[in-house]
C-alpha cells in the first residue's frame, strides 16, 4: 500500500483530489498554527545550471567532466554538494535522470523527464536548450506583469505614507486649533478633527492597533487556504479572472508542447503538467485525460471542459491532423502570451490615470475638510 499526503485549501477539494486519483482518505488534519517562517531558503538555480550545463556539453565536455566542473567553481556549500552527489551517481553509471530523481524538492518531475526522453534518443543538447527557452519564455510574462505593478505600487506607497502624515500629524495640530470652534464646522470637517483628537490622546493604541494587523495580514497571507480563498475571489473578477485563466492555460500548453516534444505520451504530460494549473482547472483537467484515455481526442476534452479558448483550440485539431501535437501546444502558448501581453499594457495605460486620481480625490478631501473652517471663517467676515 502506497500512502501519499494532499493538502488542499477545505476539506470538499481535498476529497476530489483524492477521488481522481483512486486515493482512499484515512485522516484529515487541519493544519496547525504556525508563525510563518522568513528564513532565506537556498535554491537551487536549475535555469542557470541548465544554461552552464548546454554551454560545457555543448563544447564537447562529457557529462562526467561537466558536472566536475560546476561543482569545483560553486561557491554555495549546498549546491556544491548537490552536484558532487550528482557526479558520484555517474561515476556509479547511473544515468543523469536517475541521479536527478534522488532530489525531488529541487529537479521537478518534468525536469527528470525532459533529461529522460533526451537520454533515450541521444538529444541531451537539444532538449537543455528547449528547457532553457522554455523557462525564458515562460518568465516573459510574469517580468512584464512585474514591471507593470512597479509604478502603481510606488504611487500608492507614496499616496498612502502622505495620506498617513496627513491623518496622524498634520490632522491632530489642526484640531487644537480648532477645538474652541467645533460646533460651528461642518459635519465631515467635526469627524476629521474628532479623529485628530483621538489620535493625539491614544497615539500608542492606534500604533499597536496598526502593527497588529499588519502582522495578522501578513500571517493570514501566509497561509495556504488564505492564498487559494484571495486566488478564487480574483478569479471571480470578470476581466481580471478570465486573464488569469488564460495565463494558467498558456503554461499549461507551453510545458504539454515541450514534454510531447521529448516524446513523452500526451496523458503523462498532462499528469505532469497538472500542478501549473489551480485547483478548479486541475479538476477540469483530471476530467479530460480520464476522456482522453476513453478515447476522445485532446482537442475534443480541452474544450469540453473549456481548458482552451476558440484559437487554440482549432490549432490542436490541426496538431492531430497533422502530427505535430508539441509544436501546436508551443505555438498556443506564444499566441496566449501574445494576447495577454496586449491586455496588460492595456489595463496598465488605463488603471495608473485612475489611481493617481484616486489618490489626489483622497487627499485633496482630507485638505479640503481641514481647511473648510477657515473658508468659513472668511466668508463671515466678508
Amino acid at each position: 500500500m502506497l500512502t501519499v499526503e494532499l493538502e488542499s485549501p477545505d476539506e470538499a477539494s481535498l476529497k476530489t483530489h483524492a477521488d481522481l486519483r483512486g486515493c482512499t482518505i484515512l485522516e484529515i488534519k487541519p493544519q496547525q498554527f504556525s508563525l510563518p517562517s522568513f528564513k532565506q531558503k537556498n535554491k537551487f538555480p536549475v535555469l542557470m545550471f541548465s544554461r552552464a550545463l548546454l554551454s560545457l556539453v555543448s563544447a564537447g565536455m562529457s557529462l562526467t567532466e561537466t558536472i566536475d566542473t560546476l561543482a569545483e567553481k560553486e561557491l554555495s556549500s549546498a549546491n556544491r554538494k548537490l552536484l558532487e552527489s550528482l557526479r558520484t551517481s555517474l561515476y556509479q553509471g547511473k544515468s543523469l535522470s536517475v541521479a536527478m530523481q534522488s532530489f525531488p524538492d529541487v529537479f521537478s518531475e518534468f525536469y527528470v523527464a525532459t533529461i529522460s526522453a533526451s537520454e533515450h534518443t541521444g538529444s541531451l543538447t537539444e532538449a537543455l536548450g528547449r528547457y532553457v527557452r522554455f523557462q525564458e519564455q515562460a518568465d516573459v510574462i510574469k517580468k512584464r506583469v512585474i514591471s507593470a505593478s512597479i509604478y502603481p505600487v510606488l504611487l500608492l506607497i507614496v499616496g498612502g505614507l502622505v495620506t498617513l502624515f496627513l491623518m496622524f500629524y498634520v490632522v491632530p495640530r489642526f484640531s487644537a486649533v480648532y477645538e474652541d470652534v467645533r460646533g460651528e464646522m461642518p459635519i465631515f470637517s467635526r469627524l476629521l478633527m474628532g479623529w485628530g483628537q483621538f489620535v493625539s490622546a491614544h497615539a500608542m493604541l492606534v500604533i499597536g492597533v496598526i502593527l497588529v494587523a499588519i502582522g495578522f495580514a501578513v500571517y493570514w497571507l501566509s497561509l495556504p487556504a488564505s492564498r487559494a480563498w484571495l486566488m478564487k475571489t480574483i478569479q471571480r473578477i470578470p476581466a481580471i479572472g478570465e486573464r488569469v485563466r488564460l495565463y494558467q492555460l498558456a503554461r499549461l500548453y507551453r510545458t504539454l508542447g515541450m514534454l510531447l516534444h521529448g516524446g513523452i505520451p500526451v496523458v503523462k504530460a498532462i499528469d505532469m503538467a497538472k500542478g501549473l494549473l489551480g485547483a478548479e482547472l486541475q479538476t477540469r483537467l483530471s476530467l479530460a485525460v480520464r476522456d482522453i484515455r476513453e478515447g476522445i481526442t485532446t482537442s475534443q476534452a480541452m474544450d469540453k471542459y473549456q481548458l482552451s479558448t476558440t484559437v487554440s483550440s482549432r490549432m490542436l485539431r490541426v496538431g492531430e491532423r497533422s502530427g505535430q501535437m508539441g509544436e501546436m501546444m508551443e505555438r498556443t502558448a506564444e499566441f496566449m502570451d501574445e494576447e495577454l501581453a496586449v491586455w496588460i499594457d492595456w489595463f496598465t495605460k488605463l488603471f495608473e490615470p485612475l489611481l493617481m486620481a484616486f489618490i489626489g480625490i483622497v487627499i485633496g478631501l482630507i485638505v479640503v475638510m481641514m481647511y473648510m473652517p477657515i473658508f468659513e471663517l472668511a466668508g463671515n467676515i466678508k
